[in-house]
């Protein structure tokens, strides 16, 4: 078996491949503008992608989890506050609260979408450790967290909700894109990602021009005005050849996001009958990664790399449970069981636009023989 057989689990160089002669001609004119740090290609990346969501304003930043940081700092965190959110999560998550100042708050998955169960949420409000003053609910996998339940409960108790839309981009609730629903979102641009840059890039989006303004000055040292910070910030500004790359990309995500979707509905129906748990799909869903769950998942796992079909798992160890973390963070009343659950059982199968049929069905009937 050559290399040429190999099935990678994402493939970031198809993408580009896919958009090459567009996205070379985008690299080349910010080569050629003499324009490296902001400016306009930000400018217009930033107007296109509020636009695409439906909000006032959207700020470029260095990476998703800067995204992250520089809004909690936005909303205004203190040291003493908790933000709420998920354990099985990249732990990116968790390290942005801290990062920002404030406590990570970790409360359990539902065990159907993966993605913050409200019920746990509201076992954290009825006996918070502090003042909850931010509820973080992750976009898992490419659908979205049961916002309606969450805003409720975030809106009952006074807190904020900020969306961590890493891996949901151009997925729906009830007709609004997400990223539009809680007081403010952020977006993380890794190559990986449905909307993904060549290398770091983030964003937040918000409705809220106040705090769009904030951001825009904790971007950029704090300045209101050019070397004079106005209050303490960082160095966190998408580099305009990130966003010319995201520009050309954006007007393809909708088209890319139907063929993952059409991937999904191919292995759903090839899966159907087997010992693997497949995806539930409560919400619109964007098909980031296509996550099954096995008892056995290591063995399942192990089975397919012998047949060079790639695998990930996200994630194999809940943030509480990292070495990092371990034993000092608040967690919500009844604990994490299906955080903890999913961790040992989940397995990524490859997708990404540019996979072909083929291929598809080799990972099928790969699976029928293992997990049958």
């Amino acid at each position: 078996m050559t290399d040429d057989d190999a099935i990678p689990q994402t493939d970031p160089k198809a993408g580009y491949l896919a958009q090459r002669a567009a996205i070379d001609a985008a690299v080349a004119r910010v080569l050629a503008s003499g324009r490296y740090v902001l400016g306009p290609e930000v400018d217009s990346f930033e107007r296109a992608f509020s636009s695409f969501l439906g909000v006032r304003a959207a700020v470029g930043v260095a990476s998703g989890t800067d995204a992250l940081v520089l809004a909690l700092r936005a909303l205004g965190v203190a040291s003493e506050d908790y933000v709420a959110t998920v354990s099985h999560t990249a732990v990116a998550t968790v390290a942005a609260i801290e990062l920002a100042g404030a406590r990570p708050l970790l409360v359990d998955i539902d065990p159907a979408t993966m993605a913050m169960d409200p019920s746990s949420l509201e076992r954290a409000f009825a006996a918070p450790p502090g003042r909850i003053a931010v509820v973080l609910p992750v976009h898992l996998y490419g659908q979205a967290a049961d916002l309606h339940g969450i805003c409720a409960l975030a809106r009952r108790h006074g807190a904020r909700v900020l969306e961590d839309c890493a891996q949901c981009h151009g997925a729906r609730l009830d007709g609004q894109r997400l990223g539009s629903v809680g007081d403010a979102a952020a977006f993380s641009f890794y190559p990986t990602k449905n909307l993904g840059a060549m290398g770091d890039a983030g964003l937040v989006a918000t409705d809220d021009e106040a705090l769009a303004r904030r951001v825009r000055e904790l971007r950029e040292y704090g300045w209101r005005e050019r070397y004079v910070s106005a209050v303490p910030g960082a160095n966190s500004r998408l580099d305009p050849l990130q966003a010319a790359v995201l520009s050309v990309k954006l007007a393809a995500l909708d088209a890319d996001n139907a063929r993952r979707r059409a991937i999904a509905a191919r292995y759903d129906a090839g899966l159907a009958g087997t010992a693997l748990t497949l995806p539930v799909r409560r919400f619109d869903h964007v098909c980031h990664q296509y996550v099954v769950r096995h008892r056995a998942r290591d063995a399942v796992r192990a089975a397919l790399e012998v047949r060079r079909i790639g695998t990930l798992v996200h994630y194999p160890v809940p943030a509480h449970l990292q070495p990092a973390y371990r034993g000092r963070l608040a967690v919500a009343p009844g604990g994490l069981p299906e955080s903890e659950r999913a961790a040992a059982e989940v397995l990524s199968l490859p997708i990404y636009p540019e996979l072909r049929p083929d291929a598809v069905d080799r990972v099928i009937a790969a699976l029928r023989e293992i997990a049958p």
